[in-house]
Formats: structure tokens, C-alpha cells, sequence
């Protein structure tokens, strides 16, 4: 059976983000080394769509990669607030997504804007730093509407992990799929992919 009958799974043919180069360009330059991938960035940027005026929280910002592909998918009315506590790597995303009026850029822990901020306020959540996903999990979570998409990515193992860190990726997993208001599904897709809708709405 010919080989040309399975297409690559990690092929992206949807086109990226205008903003995606520059800030490839720029994170390079920077030695950035924890950038999000173009394959949970599309995935990022369908789910940024299929909700109407979608209010997102992206924890990390590192240099907006995954931000610009959030945006990309949000509509008119959409609202992205994306958390970072480095203001250099953040000042990057500034550059090239800071003229738009849908984005809030924050600086901040993520620990304390998620301790301030309104619960239930976002139908989209990207946790891309440790808080949120392997600490202060419960107040990622109750930041999430009913009816809400949480995503986590880099879930599979990476070079640049602690000696310390791979223990911890079942951990949490199993700590989402235990959640009885959570639907959770994973894939070894990407990064590493794990995915969890609450109920209601």
C-alpha cells in the first residue's frame, strides 16, 4: 500500500497568522527556547473561532506565538487576555499584536492575576505555564464559563525538562480526567495535547 495514502499527521496546510514570522523571527533572536507549535496553534486558533465575541485567557505569553494564533481565530468582538510575568519576552508579542484592541496584555504572576481575576469570566483557557497546570489548578479552573474549553499543551516529553518534571504529566492528567465536571480527552498529537470541556451552557 503506497505510503502517499496516509498524509503526515503533523502537516499543516491552513495558512498561519500574518504576525507568525516576525514573531518567529524575533523569538529566535531572543534565544527563546519554549515557543508553542504550529500544530496546537491552529488548533488553538479553530477553538478561538467556534465561539462568537469568545472571552480567552492565555497564562504565558512568552513571545506570542500561540497568542497571535488566538487572536487570529478570534472574531471582531472576541477579548484576549494573555499573562506573562517576563516582560522581555512579552515585550515581543507587544510589537507585533499590541496595535489590536481585542488583547489585553497583563504583567503579572500567574498565580496572582488568577487569585484576582473574576471567576467564570473565560470560554477559552490556554494555561502554557506551570501555574494552572501543575499548581494552582483549582483557580485556573474556576476562571472557566460553563461550557468552557481549557487546553494544555507540552504534554509529551521534551528535551529541556527538569529531572524532576516527567512524573508529574500523569499526575495532572488523571487529576483532569477525575474532575466529574470536566469531559477531558488527550492526545499524543503535537506537543502533546490535553484538552477538557465543563459542563454546562
Amino acid at each position: 500500500m503506497s505510503k502517499s495514502m496516509f498524509p503526515d499527521r503533523n502537516r499543516l496546510d491552513m495558512d498561519p497568522p500574518a504576525q507568525l514570522a516576525a514573531i518567529q523571527a524575533a523569538t529566535e533572536t531572543l534565544g527563546f527556547n519554549m515557543p508553542s507549535i504550529p500544530q496546537t496553534g491552529a488548533l488553538l486558533r479553530a477553538l478561538a473561532a467556534s465561539k462568537p465575541a469568545a472571552r480567552v485567557l492565555e497564562l504565558g505569553t512568552g513571545t506570542g506565538i500561540a497568542t497571535c494564533w488566538l487572536l487570529d481565530g478570534l472574531d471582531a468582538n472576541g477579548q484576549l487576555v494573555t499573562v506573562e510575568i517576563d516582560p522581555v519576552v512579552q515585550q515581543v508579542a507587544k510589537i507585533d499584536l499590541g496595535y489590536d484592541a481585542r488583547i489585553n496584555f497583563v504583567e503579572a504572576e500567574a498565580v496572582e492575576f488568577m487569585q484576582q481575576a473574576p471567576k467564570l469570566a473565560f470560554d477559552l483557557i490556554f494555561a502554557d505555564a506551570l501555574p494552572g497546570k501543575y499548581s494552582e489548578l483549582d483557580d485556573a479552573l474556576s476562571l472557566l464559563a460553563d461550557g468552557g474549553i481549557y487546553v494544555v499543551d507540552d504534554l509529551l516529553p521534551q528535551d529541556d525538562w527538569p529531572a524532576d518534571h516527567a512524573p508529574k504529566v500523569p499526575v495532572f492528567i488523571e487529576n483532569m480526567k477525575s474532575r466529574t465536571e470536566l469531559t477531558v480527552e488527550y492526545w499524543e498529537w503535537s506537543s502533546g495535547i490535553l484538552l477538557a470541556r465543563k459542563s454546562g451552557a
